[in-house]
């Protein structure tokens, strides 16, 4: 009875008896999860949303950060960061609820950002220059740090910016996405630290920062164009998500002229 009632208040988001605003639903997340839940069920070999055998998804897992606040306190620290989508092979909830561990045998780590009409974020509370790219890229190495895990070791690694052609297009994505922005970003974060906290930090950097950084395939997807990948094996799905993604084109773009 209640998944009924939440169907419906669903299903009239877009009509003048709503009772929250359509953005709720029709949105980057909830588009995201569609994709997922469609490529978990569907092998398509070569597409960089391609499930290895054993690999699941997640939305909003937490990823461990090199630069959690220590005993002694720091204004540099920084909390565990919420990743849209992951693909692989890794666990939930093996500490706090929704942290993410990876398998020690794990060979896919894909971590996905999802976006509509906003650039990745160029900050965080306490860094004013670590930008999202660099954040999750480093999230990435501790991941793996944390699994003993060698990021050669993996089939698979990667960091992909799901976002509408019109933003890809514009190169909004391009200069956060480049290898040396996130080299750069991240080892200007290591110098912060001082005294034995930088002997640590800079060996993670070395030993796995670096690493990761040159093993990860960073990409920037069109939501536009996995669609259409999706449309040659699933032509009934893929027209369904397509008017679900002009629903949170529509309702993003009026929402953005009210922020």
């Amino acid at each position: 009875m209640v998944m009924d009632r939440i169907q419906a208040m669903m299903e009239a988001c877009i009509t003048r008896s709503r009772t929250f605003p359509p953005t709720i639903l029709y949105n980057e997340s909830w588009l995201l999860r569609l994709i997922l839940d469609w490529f978990s069920a569907h092998k398509v070999a070569n597409h960089p949303l391609d499930f290895l055998n054993e690999a699941h998804w997640f939305s909003e897992a937490a990823l461990p950060s090199h630069f959690l606040k220590s005993p002694k306190g720091t204004k540099l620290a920084e909390g565990w960061s919420h990743a849209d989508g992951v693909i692989g092979h890794f666990e939930v909830g093996k500490g706090h609820k929704i942290d993410l561990s990876f398998s020690p045998r794990g060979r896919q780590l894909l971590v996905l950002e999802a976006k509509m009409f906003s650039s990745l974020a160029a900050r965080t509370s306490n860094v004013p220059y670590y930008d999202q790219a660099a954040r999750n890229i480093a999230c990435i190495a501790e991941t793996l740090y944390r699994a003993n895990r060698s990021p050669s070791e993996l089939s698979r690694l990667g960091f992909y910016v799901l976002a509408p052609a019109t933003q890809i297009d514009q190169a909004v994505f391009v200069r956060e996405m480049s290898r040396d922005s996130i080299e750069n970003t991240v080892e200007r974060r290591v110098k912060e630290y001082t005294e034995i906290d930088a002997r640590v930090k800079n060996d993670w950097y070395v030993n796995w920062f670096l690493p990761t950084l040159q093993q990860i395939v960073l990409v920037t997807l069109k939501w536009e164009e996995v669609i259409q990948d999706i449309e040659k094996y699933d032509s009934i799905y893929a027209n369904s998500i397509n008017t679900f993604y002009r629903q949170c084109v529509e309702f993003g773009k009026r929402s953005s002229t009210h922020t």
